[in-house]
């Protein structure tokens, strides 16, 4: 059911473009080309029906959406849904990257006036 209203949605916008295509911005388009009023369907019929059928169209494309919306199958957007969950929990949460580590400097001489030292307790 939901493929079929997905072709209707298809169908129903190929139609309602070329009924818009069909049109003159300035109430021409096809009805331009009926020069003759005394035919079964003149210039103001051309322009009235071109009109219905856009306003048809279109409603009838809205419905169409409704419908598939309503239509649509429930199950395969939780199979989708949990999937995608399954692949973020399964995915592995990268590390910070480390401190770029800076070359080796000489050890540093131990702080005070230079003198030695003695390690011996005594005054």
């Amino acid at each position: 059911m939901y493929t079929l209203i997905t072709v209707l949605i298809i169908i129903t916008c190929l139609l309602l473009a070329l009924i818009v295509l069909v049109q003159n911005s300035k109430g021409g388009g096809l009805a331009s080309g009926m020069s003759s009023s005394n035919q079964i369907m003149g210039v103001r019929k051309t322009t009235d029906m071109l009109e219905k059928l856009t306003w048809g169209f279109a409603v009838a494309l809205m419905v169409f959406c409704l419908f598939g919306t309503m239509m649509m199958p429930k199950g395969a957007a939780n199979q989708e849904e949990s999937s995608i969950i399954e692949q973020v929990s399964n995915t592995a949460v990268p590390t910070a990257p480390k401190a770029p580590s800076s070359p080796q400097q000489p050890a540093a001489a131990p702080a005070g006036n230079g003198a030695p030292t003695s390690s011996t307790g005594g005054n």
